[in-house]
């Protein structure tokens, strides 16, 4: 991994560096406040080169014992040098200091492999779609 990668733990990211970084890492790309979010989360992690945000990953949690992994993305120039298994790490370190007992990650098929390597158990999981 390049040494000029850091990382940072809970470092609310402008909405022009978030949507920035969405465009480049995800195909359904819509452009969103991410503020909202972040303020409500249980933690979440940025990977920088120097000040440009490349990576990111958010636990969302219940409130509880429960916390969630989202959105772990990867500009695709930084991808493949163990960025986002180092934000998954770094997440779950969070969660369990912040006092999560569970870790959970929905993911497509594709992700398997990844998740596995980050420690995951597969297990099984429902989802129903709200909006079209």
């Amino acid at each position: 991994m390049d040494l000029a990668i850091t990382f940072r733990i809970d470092p609310f990211p402008s909405n022009d560096e978030m949507n920035a970084l969405w465009e480049w890492a995800w195909d359904d790309f819509v452009r969103k406040d991410f503020s909202v979010i972040l303020a409500r989360s249980l933690a979440h992690v940025g990977a920088y080169d120097g000040q440009r945000l490349i990576g990111f990953v958010n636990v969302a949690w219940d409130g509880g014992i429960h916390a969630f992994l989202l959105d772990t993305c990867v500009h695709p120039k930084f991808r493949r040098q163990g960025i986002a298994t180092r934000l998954v790490k770094e997440a779950e370190n969070l969660a369990r200091d912040r006092g999560a007992f569970w870790l959970h990650v929905d993911f497509e098929a594709r992700l398997t492999g990844f998740y596995r390597a980050c420690g995951f158990t597969m297990t099984g999981a429902g989802l129903i779609k709200l909006q079209p």
